[in-house]
C-alpha cells in the first residue's frame, strides 16, 4: 500500500505542481510582451495567452491539493510523520500554498485586469516574477527534502 500511495503522491506532484510552476513562471514575461503588443497595435487578443496561463495556474492549484493529501497518507504509512525533514517540508508547502493563493494568483488577476484596460504591467510583472520565483524556490526545496530525506534508509 505504501508504494501505491507514494506513486500517487509523486505522480500528483509532477502532474499538478509542474504545470503551475511552469505557467506561473511564464506569465510575467508573456504578460509584458502582450502589454507591448496591445499598446503598439491595439490588439485586444494579445491577452489570450496570459489568460490561458492564469487559468492553468488556477485549475492546477486546486488539483494540487491532492499532493499533500497523498503525502500525509504516505508519511503515515512510512511512520515518518514526526520526522524533522517532513515537518519542514509541510511548513514550506504551506508557505508555498499561501504565496500562490495570496500573491501569485491575485497578482496574475491584477495584471490581466491592467492588460485589459491597456495600462502598463511592467512593475506588476516584476513583482509577480519575484513572487513566482519564491513559490518555485519553495517547491524546489521541498522536492530536495523529499528526495534526500535526512536519516533515510534508502542508503542515499
Amino acid at each position: 500500500m505504501t508504494k501505491l500511495l507514494l506513486s500517487i503522491h509523486v505522480l500528483a506532484a509532477i502532474i499538478a505542481i509542474g504545470p503551475v510552476t511552469v505557467a506561473a513562471s511564464m506569465f510575467p514575461a508573456v504578460t509584458r510582451r502582450a502589454s507591448a503588443v496591445s499598446a503598439s497595435t491595439g490588439d485586444r487578443g494579445a491577452a489570450s495567452v496570459p489568460q490561458a496561463l492564469h487559468r492553468i495556474c488556477r485549475v492546477y492549484a486546486v488539483v494540487g491539493v491532492v499532493v499533500p493529501v497523498f503525502g500525509f497518507a504516505t508519511a503515515n504509512s512510512l511512520h515518518v510523520l514526526g520526522d524533522p525533514w517532513l515537518i519542514v517540508s509541510i511548513v514550506l508547502t504551506l508557505i508555498a500554498a499561501v504565496v500562490l493563493a495570496a500573491l501569485v494568483l491575485p497578482g496574475q488577476s491584477a495584471a490581466l485586469a491592467a492588460l485589459g484596460q491597456g495600462s502598463g504591467t511592467s512593475s506588476a510583472a516584476r513583482r509577480l516574477a519575484m513572487y513566482t520565483g519564491v513559490f518555485n524556490l519553495l517547491w524546489a526545496v521541498v522536492t530536495v527534502l523529499m528526495i534526500v530525506r535526512p536519516g533515510s534508509t534508502t542508503g542515499a
